[in-house]
């Protein structure tokens, strides 16, 4: 194919750049905030996507059958049916190939063909492949092995080869001349100068050598003499692709326009007969690639590269309904083949997959093909298995060779002596909390220990693991690496144990001992629940977030206001955050970033939880700028000055978190282009080279963070003035600071991890030293210790050892903004305040502070797969409304375990186990600037009649009487209430050795019917609310014996009931219990834990 026709950008792929190539993002997200977001390329799945069982493939009608990714992110350059087996080969700009077998494309066989040009052409023989690269021809079996490797001209540029006769193989470029090579003896033996160079495209007819030419013409040729017969003038621009069948000839190309070349969408068809052209073929598509499919008649598949497809008749015309559109995973389509049988269609597209597009269920890529050989499996004589778990199990059964020496096990006496094995020490925690009755003892499990597994020693350890809970003895345990078991207990990853009971007589309190609220992690997506604590305690983040309300079915921002308001209202309960996550799922750029788990992906660990909760975080500010954007801002949110808190165009999330950046971009020829742009978040970028350096250098955490706002880069960029791709100088200046700093460590290889390990242990030597060396080894000191440090009056100010290891990250830190747009930061200390004095008094000077509010880490755990914890600072407020008192305290909140810390603990980063993934820092004193009251924004009209979803719903069906202006309910009324549940996921569960069953993770529910009625009144007993709650997610059992509810109740297609939204009834059944009245019904408890209510 001619890649001068082309995307210039294309023509020119290095492979050096493969690993560097752009995700494509979803349509719907706003560049300008998606700014640096990284789509993880190991998320690609690598094996074969098959199309779902409902899609069916249309006899003579071509659908796609299945999708696979030959090599993740690279392009595809060459795709080709085998013409002797059932294979479907493609070759990548990376220079590999691919083969994959049958219609189902399993991989057969995958080798480097090239490692630095990309394959031109592949060509199938009877007994291997032709694979044709720059200046590169390989002839190499369907394995891989290689048959013969020749070499071309280094000045050669190849970009098509022709297969004569069995022996004899045609090899044309860019260059002014042909070569003909025996296959035999592997020798070039004639060169055929050519008139017009640039021969990128042949074909071949019984009459004819038909040769391509970038300069648009197509040239016919004699068969023996290679002699130009006749010559076609195709397009002014440059030709892109041709196909001969029977008599006609039939191309397509680019034109040239005043602004360059152009698409042409006539194709120029030629009558060989006669050997002139017929009337042009106008078809609806930019046409990059044309095959002739003569099935039943000779009609033309015409492809663009942008995914569309259209077939007409050459001498007719094109109609618009014959159009399909292929759905490439990236933007462009870069190769397109049909097999022999004309049964089926491959694509290639420029992120590496191929889509294979079929006319039947069962295709076949030729009409005879032979078998295909597979590697044969290893025949091995086994022995039958041994079952080990028989204690019973004769030992004699171990096949052993006959010997006559004396075997290693054969010990004297002696040297064989028994020895009992020593009972392991009783746990800490049970002698701590056992209590006695008589002469027995007893204790809560710690569980500490997997059930009916007893540890033991093979051998005495060292003193500093005398401790049992230090390093796992026990079977289950010895596979596994000692540093895994460095986790702190309450930074494991908690679980919750069901019973027949369900949740009710499990001990939430022994995992959070405070008032403030956990979240349940069992719901799909909860690895976000850290975050959504943090979002929490963001007192101006809560309060904007609360007032919120729309009209939006799937609005994050109210879903998160009404999880919010019961993280407010529970007084140490763990709340669930299931219609959150539910709305989380329906966001399609939630899906398009990756952020939606499979269930086994989750349990399993899969996948990096650091990467991923860095996305999450930076869609979830964008997703909230979003929608407060669309909503106008409430007259309770304004400065505490008076003045507007926000500006026309922007929201108050982009007011507290977004950072007005400049960036310019300089040439070496001396333009400089300069934009502005904003973002709601910084990636760190570490410095580079300093991995590599053993020694190391020593950086504060202010000078990373410097570089990393203030960025320089030097990229390749789009020059106006130059009109080409030229090497740039992009850097980055700010313009105004943000109150909330948010940082993404981006700590995803060992490399970053042993950056932090460096600069904590430099760190740790300073401290050393600027203590004069005398650190104590734990927190309890004498008064006159601290006197010998130069502590005066007895203050501490002198920490222990354990507070100083593996610190790198300020509590503080101090930000200016210069008058040459420039920006200083620097680590900001308590006692940096006393001689620069206070934060607010040098804000007016454009000095900021901003203080360390949270950190979101990265539990490293292969047992469980690995947690997400955060420690947060919980402010005045907070204390004030759950416990009457007023301070501050770090804790740490691990789902639904809640401890308070040491605020050392939150910048400690062991990297061995305890990784950081994201921090939040505040500008001092941020609430005072703004008015923090907040209104219930639920009015009462929620409660009168609405419209139903429902089109079949008509009032004969209506089974309730809305509520009246003059029946608004007030306080203390009594509310008759009933809900049905259907379920979307099956209950988990295991049967024990006892024969008992246990549950291992719940059914997951949601509400599908809610029923209200009057308890007072004229109309007493007669229902005001009788909502069936419409789902687009998939139902596995509806209940019915129990629900009443049938398939197609919930389905607004075909429904005849009152269909409302899940958020509309939930605002009805939250603005009762706001107005406090009393409700009347069975099991009430779980009912609104379920549906995300706390009373």
């Amino acid at each position: 194919m001619n890649f001068e026709g082309l995307d210039p950008g294309l023509a020119e792929y290095a492979p050096a750049m493969h690993s560097a190539l752009d995700p494509v993002l979803d349509a719907h997200l706003n560049p300008s905030l998606l700014q640096n977001v990284e789509l993880d390329p190991e998320g690609v799945a690598l094996e074969a996507l098959p199309v779902q069982e409902s899609v069916h493939i249309m006899e003579g009608v071509y659908s796609e059958l299945h999708s696979v990714v030959a090599e993740v992110g690279v392009p595809v350059s060459v795709s080709h049916f085998d013409l002797h087996e059932e294979m479907l080969w493609v070759g990548s700009h990376g220079g590999h190939a691919t083969s994959f077998f049958g219609p189902a494309l399993e991989r057969y066989s995958s080798f480097q063909v090239n490692g630095g040009d990309d394959i031109r052409q592949i060509q199938s023989m009877e007994n291997g492949i032709l694979f044709l690269t720059k200046n590169n021809l390989k002839y190499m079996a369907r394995g891989g092995l290689i048959i013969f490797d020749y070499l071309l001209d280094e000045s050669e540029d190849m970009h098509s080869l022709l297969l004569t006769d069995s022996s004899t193989l045609l090899v044309g470029g860019l260059q002014n001349h042909i070569l003909e090579i025996d296959l035999n003896t592997v020798q070039e033996t004639q060169k055929y100068a050519v008139e017009t160079p640039g021969v990128t495209i042949m074909r071949q007819t019984n009459r004819f050598f038909f040769c391509g030419h970038t300069s648009g013409k197509v040239s016919l040729r004699d068969l023996r003499t290679f002699k130009v017969e006749h010559e076609f003038d195709a397009f002014t621009g440059s030709l892109s692709d041709f196909d001969v069948h029977g008599n006609l000839l039939a191309s397509c190309g680019f034109s040239s326009r005043l602004t360059g070349l152009a698409c042409d969408r006539f194709l120029k068809v030629y009558d060989l007969r006669m050997m002139r052209a017929i009337t042009p073929l106008q078809v609806h598509v930019d046409p990059a690639f044309l095959r002739f499919i003569p099935t039943y008649t000779s009609r033309l598949a015409i492809i663009s590269q942008s995914g569309q497809c259209q077939f007409c008749e050459p001498t007719g015309l094109a109609n618009p309904a014959d159009i399909f559109h292929v759905n490439p995973v990236g933007p462009l389509l870069m190769t397109f083949d049909v097999s022999a049988s004309k049964q089926a269609l491959a694509f290639g597209d420029s992120e590496g997959c191929v889509h294979l597009w079929t006319d039947s269920p069962e295709p076949s890529f030729n009409p005879y093909s032979r078998e295909t050989e597979f590697a044969l499996p290893c025949l091995v004589d086994s022995l039958p298995p041994l079952d080990w778990s028989q204690d019973l199990l004769p030992l004699s059964l171990i096949p052993v060779p006959l010997t006559t020496d004396t075997l290693l096990s054969d010990w004297p006496a002696a040297n064989s002596a028994p020895a009992p094995r020593r009972a392991p020490p009783v746990d800490a925690e049970i002698l701590r909390t056992m209590k006695k009755v008589g002469f027995i003892g007893y204790a809560p499990n710690p569980r500490t220990r997997l059930r009916n597994q007893i540890p033991y020693r093979l051998k005495e350890l060292d003193s500093e693991f005398d401790s049992f809970s230090q390093v796992t003895e026990s079977p289950i345990g010895r596979e596994e690496e000692p540093h895994l078991h460095m986790v702190s207990k309450k930074y494991r990853k908690v679980t919750i144990k069901y019973s027949k009971l369900g949740l009710e007589d499990f001990d939430f309190k022994h995992y959070n001992k405070t008032l403030f609220a956990g979240l349940e992690p069992h719901i799909p997506n909860a690895y976000c629940n850290c975050m959504i604590q943090v979002l929490y305690f963001l007192e101006p983040v809560r309060c904007l977030i609360q007032n919120h309300l729309c009209q939006k079915e799937f609005c994050l921002a109210c879903e998160l206001g009404f999880l919010f308001h019961m993280l407010d209202l529970s007084r140490g309960d763990p709340c669930q955050g299931s219609n959150f996550l539910r709305a989380f799922r329906t966001i399609p750029e939630a899906s398009a970033l990756g952020l939606i788990l499979a269930d086994s992906d989750e349990a399993s660990g899969k996948g990096s939880l650091a990467r991923l909760i860095q996305r999450w975080n930076r869609f979830i500010l964008t997703q909230l700028h979003q929608d407060m954007q669309e909503l106008e801002v409430p007259q309770a949110y304004r400065g505490a000055g008076g003045s507007s808190f926000c500006s026309s165009g922007d929201s108050v999330i982009g007011q507290l978190f977004s950072c007005e950046m400049e960036n310019c971009s300089l040439c070496r020829c001396g333009s400089e282009t300069v934009r502005a742009s904003s973002t709601l978040l910084f990636t760190l970028s570490y410095p580079e080279g300093s991995n590599g350096d053993k020694t190391g250098k020593n950086y504060d955490f202010a000078q990373v963070l410097k570089r990393s706002i203030c960025l320089e880069q030097n990229t390749q960029a789009w020059c106006d003035n130059c009109e080409k791709y030229q090497p740039t100088i992009q850097t980055r200046n700010i313009r105004h600071l943000p109150d909330i700093l948010v940082i993404n460590c981006e700590v995803n290889s060992s490399k970053e991890a042993d950056f932090w390990r460096m600069q904590a242990e430099f760190a740790f030597k300073m401290a050393i030293k600027k203590h004069g060396g005398e650190i104590s080894k734990n927190k309890e000191f004498a008064l006159a210790d601290w006197k010998e440090l130069g502590s005066p009056d007895g203050i501490l100010i002198c920490p222990s050892i354990e507070e100083l290891k593996n610190v790198w990250l300020p509590f503080s830190i101090r930000m200016k903004m210069t008058k040459n747009k420039g920006l200083d930061v620097c680590n900001w200390t308590d006692g940096d305040e006393v001689q620069w004095g206070p934060a607010r008094a040098e804000e007016e000077h454009g000095v900021y502070v901003y203080d360390l509010m949270a950190t979101v880490v990265h539990i490293l755990d292969s047992r469980t797969g690995g947690s997400l914890v955060a420690h947060i600072k919980v402010g005045e407020t907070y204390h004030q409304r759950k416990e009457g008192v007023t301070h501050q305290q770090w804790y740490l909140f691990n789902d639904f375990l809640i401890e308070p810390i040491d605020k050392h603990e939150a910048v400690q980063f062991d990297m061995n186990w305890k990784v950081p993934a994201i921090l939040y820092y505040v500008k001092r004193n941020l609430n005072s600037r703004y008015n923090l009251n907040i209104k219930n924004p639920i009015e009462p009209n929620v409660l009168l009649a609405e419209a139903s979803l429902a089109r079949k719903q008509r009032k004969t069906h209506t089974t309730f009487i809305p509520l009246m202006l003059n029946e608004m309910p007030q306080v203390g009324d009594l509310v008759g209430l009933d809900a049905e549940f259907v379920t979307l996921n099956e209950e988990e569960a295991e049967l024990r050795s006892d024969g008992t069953k246990s549950t291992i993770k719940p059914s997951q529910m949601s509400v599908a019917r809610i029923t209200c009625v009057r308890g007072q009144g004229p109309n007493e007993g007669i229902p005001f609310i009788d909502d069936y709650i419409s789902t687009q997610e998939q139902v596995v059992d509806y209940l019915t014996q129990y629900s009443g509810i049938k398939p197609g109740d919930l389905d607004a297609k075909i429904s005849s009931k009152h269909l409302t939204t899940l958020k509309s009834t939930y605002l009805k059944l939250r603005f009762l219990i706001d107005i406090g009245v009393k409700f009347v019904g069975h099991g009430l408890q779980k009912d609104f834990r379920v549906i995300n209510l706390m009373t």
